[in-house]
Order: C-alpha cells, then sequence, then structure tokens
C-alpha cells in the first residue's frame, strides 16, 4: 500500500461537479494498493497515517498528529500510486491492485480512519473521476508505502 499524507488548511474532493468530502484543515490522504498487499496490513498503515506527528506544537515542532489535535481527514483512491515510469513516457500500473481488491482495501482503510477523533471526515469514491482541490500547509507531504516495511511485523 502507498499513501501520499498531506498536511492541509483545506482540501475538497468533487465529482461531477458535487463536492463529496471537504475538510478545513488536517490531513489530504491519496491511497493506493498495490500487488501483494494484503488486508491484514491495513489497521497497521492506518494507525501510521493517523498517527503522523506533522502538526506543529507551541515549541514550533512537528510533534503532534492531525488525530492528537481533532483536525479533519479526507482520504481519495488513487491508483496512480503505482505508476511504473521505467520505460518510456506513458506510466504502467501493472503494479497496482486489481480493481475489486483496491476497492475492498480502500473501504477497509477508510473503516480504519474512521476510529481515529478526526473532527471532519471526507472520502472520493473508488472508480470516479474526481477533482482534488486543497491547500497544503508547509508544505508538508510524505509518502508512506508499506514495501519499505520489509518483513517488520
Amino acid at each position: 500500500m502507498k499513501a501520499v499524507v498531506q498536511r492541509v488548511k483545506h482540501a475538497s474532493v468533487s465529482i461531477d461537479g458535487t463536492v463529496r468530502g471537504e475538510i478545513d484543515g488536517g490531513l489530504m490522504v491519496l491511497f493506493g494498493a498495490g500487488e501483494g498487499d494484503t488486508l491484514e496490513m491495513i489497521p497497521r498503515f492506518a494507525q501510521k497515517v493517523a498517527g503522523l506527528r506533522i502538526f506543529s506544537d507551541e515549541a514550533g515542532k512537528m510533534n503532534l498528529s492531525a488525530a492528537d489535535l481533532g483536525l479533519g481527514a479526507l482520504i481519495v483512491p488513487n491508483f496512480t500510486l503505482y505508476a511504473n515510469t521505467k520505460k518510456g513516457y506513458r506510466p504502467s500500473f501493472v503494479a497496482a491492485a486489481e480493481p475489486e481488491f483496491a476497492k475492498r482495501a480502500f473501504e477497509q482503510f477508510v473503516q480504519e480512519m474512521r476510529r481515529y477523533p478526526f473532527t471532519r471526515f471526507g472520502t472520493g469514491e473508488f472508480g470516479a473521476d474526481m477533482l482534488v482541490d486543497l491547500q497544503n500547509d508547509g508544505p508538508v507531504t510524505i509518502i508512506l508505502d508499506t514495501a519499505e516495511w520489509g518483513n517488520q511485523k
């Protein structure tokens, strides 16, 4: 699994001109599932995303999470996180999970993220053509990838 996590002042996702999810500060998360991922990985992955300490404390250090501060989370599915651009100019997406599994993974990830104390919560829609609007704060952008976990449990 991969996630691009951005600290935002505002973020929204629209489908067919209608806002489907919106937050006024917190985490904007692009989520993708890849070949070899399992549903058993999702609780730990969600814990990592929700617990990222990328918000400033009183001393100005990134020492607090969005969940600590009760901020929002907006989660959008994004299979293009698995783009392979090694050859040519057209990305290959063969490393992305099959759509049926990827949809289940996205839905379970959203369910896990809902367990954390976010004040506002929104999602995109798997398979939809979406328009994402955000104001990155910092900018702070973190990439999480379960491939980096190795054999850790």
